[in-house]
């Protein structure tokens, strides 16, 4: 083969016989980089070049020998040439994708001719470069990524979770805060999706919560206990936040089928959403502790002074101590829209203490203790909604200020 302008393209001629035995031959002097140069323009001609049979198949049969050439620069000519290619030769593009990692990743993120069950299996036998070429994919399915939740890195997984045409499915969500909750990139990306339901989001809430909690803890800012009591008043805001972004019954019943699931179905979180004008998740919440219809439950809800409503309440599972405080709560609940989800009202919370006389009651020394703590989050609640939280007390300030910012910012992952 002669030097110069032929060396450097290797022998391209169009309809010239025995194209793989020549190619091959020239091979074995050229360098690496001229070797690439001439694998990239034989895979262009293949693809675009007006060929016949013989022509096309003598050129496949010459880049199937290049698969096992020793330079990752001849295998990446044919890789970058071949991605895109909706008719390129289905062997050596899959072939391509279980080459090493930086030449698979190319064939892996563009490649239409590559299956699902090849994009699975290339996901569980990659490196997280491949992983995150795969998660990268437009119109990703769901089985595509639910194997990545599987089994990829957590790089990969971010790459997925910001993939918003990624079909990811629920299962594939929740496996993901499983293996990657602590993860505070991971939380932050995956709550930034906008497919996320209600249920999951709030997943991510108790995820985060669950973080700040050790966090503080670990670091000695706050007692065990205190943190625990405060991640639960502040995933519980969470919880009505999102149920009062439901509008359709079926979505609140799921959504209360997922808190009882949870074991966050709470009677304080039952009486924060009366307190806090939710009337709604109430309802869900007795239908699904219950197993009543929530037509019926509104019915008997409408009518709370009567003896089938202590009947549903008891059926409910929650105790005749908190029947009165359950009806003075619905007689002094705000209108709707009076306050933004999730908050307290400190009139009603007053109201509610105020007609209940529990404050001499030591059967339900719990109950008094927590209208008080719905109180005092109500007040300073009304406090910042009025532009003077700024101007906190000092004593405040010292209990837990690095908590309360925190939970500042897992809270907002609901909005």
């Amino acid at each position: 083969m002669k030097s110069g302008s032929s060396r450097r393209a290797g022998p391209m001629r169009r309809g010239d016989p025995m194209l793989s035995r020549q190619f091959l031959s020239w091979a074995e002097h050229a360098s690496a980089g001229e070797r690439a140069e001439a694998a990239g323009n034989l895979a262009r001609a293949c693809l675009y070049a007006e060929l016949d049979p013989i022509e096309r198949g003598e050129m496949e049969r010459t880049m199937t020998c290049l698969l096992d050439d020793a330079s990752p620069l001849v295998r990446r000519a044919l890789a970058e040439a071949l991605a895109g290619a909706a008719d390129a030769p289905h062997h050596l593009v899959s072939a391509l994708a279980n080459d090493q990692a930086d030449i698979a990743a190319l064939v892996l993120a563009r490649s239409p001719r590559l299956d699902d069950a090849e994009l699975i299996d290339a996901a569980a036998l990659g490196e997280s470069p491949a992983q995150c070429a795969i998660a990268a994919r437009p119109g990703l399915s769901a089985a595509v990524a639910g194997a990545l939740a599987e089994v990829g890195t957590v790089e990969a997984v971010l790459v997925l979770c910001r993939n918003h045409a990624a079909a990811l499915a629920d299962i594939s969500s929740r496996r993901i805060l499983e293996r990657f909750g602590r993860d505070g990139e991971v939380r932050e990306t995956l709550g930034a999706r906008p497919d996320l339901g209600a249920a999951l989001r709030h997943e991510l809430v108790v995820a985060t919560a669950d973080a700040l909690r050790d966090f503080v803890t670990a670091c000695g800012w706050v007692a065990p206990a205190r943190a625990r009591r405060v991640a639960a008043d502040e995933t519980d805001r969470a919880a009505l936040r999102l149920a009062g972004q439901d509008t359709d019954d079926r979505d609140r019943l799921r959504f209360a089928a997922y808190l009882r699931g949870a074991g966050r179905l709470t009677p304080a979180l039952v009486i924060r959403a009366l307190l806090s004008g939710q009337v709604e998740l109430f309802e869900a919440a007795l239908a699904e502790l219950s197993g009543q219809k929530l037509n019926r439950v509104s019915g008997l809800v409408r009518r709370h002074q009567g003896l089938a409503f202590a009947a549903l309440v008891r059926s409910a599972g929650f105790s005749d101590d908190l029947l009165p405080v359950l009806r003075t709560a619905l007689d002094a609940r705000p209108p709707a829209g009076a306050q933004p989800p999730a908050m307290l009202r400190r009139d009603v919370v007053g109201r509610v203490l105020a007609r209940c006389g529990l404050e001499g009651d030591t059967t339900v020394a719990g109950l008094t203790a927590l209208l008080r703590r719905f109180e005092s989050e109500a007040a300073r609640d009304e406090c910042r909604r009025g532009g003077e939280g700024e101007r906190a007390a000092p004593a405040e300030r010292r209990v837990e200020p690095r908590f309360h910012a925190a939970s500042a910012s897992f809270v907002a992952l609901a909005a």
